[in-house]
């Protein structure tokens, strides 16, 4: 009975329910653990209905670049062209709610009374890589509903590049002078993006940025698939170059499609996230089974040690129980 209501569930969400699609979204964002099994079998038919031409772009960039207002526009060509799109944002999160903070919706101007539209916030919780650790579940939801799944990151870090493992496509938002460039050869960014928005366009230096951009993907490691990351100038706030944009991005699907990378790309993203849940599974079954209260006496009755000392102890403990069970 449980199971006949979970796959009626998912095939109302494919379908297109709103509200079917708002409480698996919230359920998956959820922290409880007597709903793991639930989801996990609710996620699992939902990845099998997929829509077959359906595409995940992910987007990154620093904060302030204009990337919620230029998804908005992306997304409003998409919808001109007959897809149906959803926009997942990852927000910061707040410290007093862990909710999300910013409310990037607000500024992506979703129409509530496009059904073809759907925009969602993430609190990312802190999590490294710009994305929330339940983003690839939400994903999964998304593209069982809508044909283009758009997903925004926090913003770019040292470590923010999560987001190309989870997207088809990865779209790198920059502005001019802003004196990113260096920065993202840095971090390694610049081997991340198959696109990258050159946004607001009509400030000075606009063209002076595109060669630096252009120089600096040249000097990034090649796409095995044999794409060149390709830069576009766009201004979304006055909607130039966005549709030209569009079709940069789908001229990239296409090229994947018509050099068979999108299997393997998948396969990548499906092994990456295994292993990610892994690892943060087995941190949490660690606590689990020390009890959150054994962590907070440890560092209390051990002021003499260092942080990392206790851990390992405590590690060493867990270990030692798991041989003995």
């Amino acid at each position: 009975m449980i199971e006949d209501a979970i796959a009626l569930v998912a095939e109302r969400v494919r379908a297109g329910s709103r509200r079917d699609l708002v409480e698996c979204l919230n359920l998956v964002d959820g922290s409880s653990t007597a709903d793991r099994g639930r989801t996990t079998e609710l996620l699992d038919l939902l990845y099998r209905m997929e829509r077959p031409d359906g595409w995940v772009t992910g987007v990154t960039g620093a904060p302030g670049v204009g990337k919620s207002t230029l998804v908005g526009t992306v997304a409003s060509e998409l919808r001109a062209r007959g897809r149906t799109v959803a926009v997942l944002a990852v927000d910061p999160s707040s410290p007093r709610t862990g909710g999300a903070l910013l409310g990037d919706r607000t500024r992506i101007g979703a129409d509530p009374k496009d059904a073809g539209l759907f925009v969602r916030s993430m609190a990312s919780r802190g999590a490294l890589g710009g994305l929330a650790a339940a983003a690839a579940d939400a994903v999964v939801v998304l593209r069982a509903a809508f044909d283009e799944v758009v997903v925004e990151t926090v913003g770019v870090g040292q470590s923010e590049v999560d987001v190309a493992a989870l997207s088809g496509t990865t779209m790198l938002v920059l502005q001019p002078s802003a004196g990113d460039t260096l920065q993202f050869m840095k971090a390694g960014i610049m081997e991340v993006p198959d696109v990258v928005a050159l946004n607001k366009s009509d400030l000075p230096g606009a063209h002076a940025a595109l060669a630096q951009v252009r120089a600096a993907l040249g000097w990034a490691a090649p796409d095995s698939g044999g794409w060149t990351p390709a830069v576009e100038l766009v201004s979304a706030a006055m909607r130039s170059g966005v549709d030209t944009l569009v079709s940069l991005l789908e001229r990239h699907r296409g090229h994947l499609r018509e050099m068979g990378a999108v299997a393997t790309r998948r396969e990548g993203a499906r092994a990456a996230e295994v292993r990610a849940r892994v690892l943060r599974r087995g941190g949490e079954l660690a606590i689990e089974a020390l009890g959150e209260e054994a962590l907070g006496r440890a560092a209390a009755e051990h002021p003499e040690m260092s942080p990392r000392a206790i851990a390992a102890s405590l590690e060493a403990r867990w270990l030692a129980g798991l041989r003995a069970g």
